[in-house]
């Protein structure tokens, strides 16, 4: 049987291996899924990518699926409620700063049209494929990371550093940092 090569990082189980195969660094530009992934991103700040997969649908329940028009309404009360909830990272600065970054989120659609188009200028509007050969050769951050986050901490939204921003990029295939040797960086 002639086994896909893979980038290493995904390999350490089933669900990790499917959302590098089907969502990992395809070009995104549903502003819907770019508010998941940076609730998501923010929330795996200081953890590990897997944990936070393992918990993606707690999130999508406890964060009206990704609708930033809906998570900016949440009250206080429905924050202290979602803090109790095990299906996702009951850290208080976190949960706080997603309905913080909702509401960014909006005020850039309405400047831009969308959170898309806003994104994507940081990129020149198509990805910057990357010739990685190992994991190794993958940055925490890039001057495009750096710009963007400098401009959304700007706007007022937390949990949006540089580290976290680039793990965006790559996760909305802003950047194309599978490795050259894996099936899927084509």
């Amino acid at each position: 049987m002639n086994e896909k090569i893979r980038c290493s990082w995904c390999l350490g189980f089933d669900q990790y291996v499917r959302y590098h195969d089907e969502e990992w660094g395809v070009p995104v530009h549903d502003d819907r899924v770019h508010f998941e992934f940076l609730i998501l991103e923010g929330a795996q700040a200081g953890l590990s990518w897997s944990m936070i997969l393992k918990k993606r649908e707690g999130y999508r329940k406890a964060f009206a699926d990704f609708d930033p028009a809906k998570v900016a309404r949440f009250t206080e009360a429905r924050l202290e409620k979602i803090l109790l909830d095990p299906g996702i990272v009951r850290n208080r600065l976190k949960v706080y700063a997603a309905v913080n970054n909702a509401k960014q989120f909006l005020k850039i659609q309405k400047e831009f049209g969308s959170f898309d188009r806003y994104i994507w200028q940081f990129v020149g509007g198509t990805p910057i494929v990357n010739k990685r050969k190992s994991l190794k050769e993958v940055p925490a951050t890039t001057p495009e990371s750096d710009a963007l986050s400098r401009d959304l901490i700007k706007r007022g939204f937390k949990f949006v550093g540089s580290t976290v921003i680039y793990a965006h990029m790559q996760a909305c295939g802003l950047v194309n940092d599978h490795v050259v040797d894996c099936f899927r960086y084509k």
